[in-house]
């Protein structure tokens, strides 16, 4: 789920997440019809998890609980279906709030990530990761394949290194 605001961003990585993965969807907006929203969940008999990091302020800004993680042990990965907010840190709890829906899935959660190769965006913690890193890590972890999406993340390091050339030539014809 892609803000609006993602979408035209020279750095939006969900593109590449789209043209390498046949199983991704994209929906782009911050918040979502609520019967249109669980229509989609609904769909295929999956259990829905949500990509996103426990947030400690849930009480304060207003959040449901977060259910529990079930045992994914329990599940096979196409029974699976992974949830992805693809925005700013600070849109993204902006979406997260708008739509109920998505506060009521199970989250799951990173630990033990690799740093982040995503030099092109400032992050606010060492543990932060773009929303690609994220989506191969958390495929990496369900489907118990750590080698499946290395292509994947090697494009991703292609990319930053494009955009960080990009970046000097311009930086450089305006001195």
């Amino acid at each position: 789920m892609q803000h609006p605001l993602e979408v035209n961003n020279a750095k939006n990585t969900i593109r590449l997440v789209q043209l390498s993965l046949s199983q991704c969807q994209l929906v782009i907006g911050e918040q979502f019809d609520p019967e249109w929203l669980a229509v989609r969940l609904a769909e295929g008999d999956k259990l829905n998890l949500l990509l996103y990091p426990p947030t400690a302020e849930s009480q304060s800004l207003g959040l449901l609980p977060t259910p529990p993680l079930p045992d994914l042990g329990l599940y096979k990965p196409e029974q699976l279906r992974l949830v992805l907010l693809d925005a700013t840190w600070r849109k993204s709890r902006k979406q997260l709030y708008l739509n109920p829906a998505l506060q009521r899935l199970p989250r799951l959660n990173l630990d033990d990530c690799p740093p982040s190769t995503y030099r092109i965006r400032k992050a606010q913690a060492p543990h932060q990761l773009s929303s690609l890193e994220a989506l191969v890590y958390a495929l990496q972890r369900l489907e118990a394949a750590p080698d499946k999406y290395a292509p994947l993340l090697e494009a991703f390091d292609g990319f930053v290194d494009q955009q960080l050339a990009r970046r000097l030539t311009s930086e450089a014809q305006r001195n």
